[in-house]
């Protein structure tokens, strides 16, 4: 049985063999063979070896014409392969090093997708959740991204995708707060409630949202026998039966 005590140990020469010749085989190669297999590996889906690849490409030739595409290309396979801090780090590096890259548009709609998806892990896509009950931070991050894409680039290719997508993040933070204000109203938290429900009233107009928003208001008004306020937001509810119709689904 002696094998077995040696058998962690061979197992971990041969990685490293194996790790070895793989670096030998990349030491060898120029800047163009490195990025085609880069991209080939980022092709197939082999996310973790077109990172390593890239990283190297730019690591050997940071003055090369591959330089500033690699790391949009190591932004992008960090996105695929599920490593959002990597990809947001790696996209900020680009946006600061390359104000003046032709695809700097790219750079923040990488960021912005990358935070709208963040979070989403393998339950959620078993058995999607609203978005709205998730933690807003990503929500928010992925606005404000792509605000800035809209902003700086507003004829870019991906600004109409990034306008649809802030539609749909604007009506799903309205929602967010609505869910949140229910909890109160559960609570008996009526104050809570109602300044919950009257800050989407206030900042989230145009939102499905609203109307919630408002019927919300009207019970935690009248749970707390402010019948005038009760009666103003009642009258709100009236004129405005229905709200923007919702948004694309992205």
């Amino acid at each position: 049985m002696h094998w077995l005590r040696i058998l962690p140990l061979l197992i971990v020469l041969l990685t490293l063999g194996c790790a070895s010749t793989e670096e030998d085989k990349l030491a060898g190669l120029s800047a163009d063979e490195l990025y085609n297999r880069a991209k080939n590996a980022l092709n197939s889906g082999d996310y973790e070896s077109a990172i390593n690849t890239f990283e190297k490409l730019e690591a050997r030739f940071p003055f090369g014409k591959y330089a500033q595409q690699a790391q949009l290309e190591i932004a992008y396979a960090y996105y695929k392969f599920d490593e959002p801090d990597s990809a947001i780090a790696t996209a900020d590096r680009f946006i600061s090093n390359n104000p003046g890259n032709p695809h700097l548009d790219y750079a923040y709609y990488l960021k912005g997708l990358v935070n709208y998806y963040r979070g989403i892990n393998i339950v959620d896509r078993m058995a999607p959740r609203d978005q709205s009950e998730r933690d807003t931070r990503a929500m928010r991050d992925s606005f404000n991204d792509f605000t800035q894409l809209v902003r700086k680039f507003p004829d870019s290719q991906y600004a109409r995708d990034a306008r649809q997508r802030l539609i749909h993040l604007h009506n799903q933070l309205a929602r967010y707060e609505v869910v949140v204000a229910r909890y109160y109203m559960r609570r008996g938290a009526w104050v809570a409630a109602a300044n919950r429900a009257k800050y989407v009233v206030e900042n989230y107009q145009r939102t499905p949202a609203v109307q919630d928003a408002l019927q919300i208001m009207v019970e935690a008004y009248t749970k707390m026998g402010m019948k005038d306020l009760a009666s103003d937001a009642q009258r709100v509810l009236d004129a405005n039966p229905a709200t923007a119709a919702p948004a694309p689904t992205p």
